[in-house]
């Protein structure tokens, strides 16, 4: 892998580490039991796609 393939996986990740975060940050305000469970499923997307970013290097 390139030098500049491994910058952009590296921005990925934080990127995707950014998204992991605020979505635990509103998942921990929400009231809504369904909202709540949006929240975190998408915060579960989100890690997913950042253990496959990891993966790769």
């Amino acid at each position: 892998m390139s030098p500049k393939e491994l910058l952009y996986i590296d921005d990925a990740l934080s990127h995707e580490q950014y998204l992991i975060c605020q979505c635990s940050d509103v998942e921990s305000r929400l009231q809504d039991a369904s909202l709540k469970q949006l929240v975190g499923n998408l915060k579960s997307k989100h890690q997913n796609l950042w253990d496959q970013l990891y993966n790769l290097i």
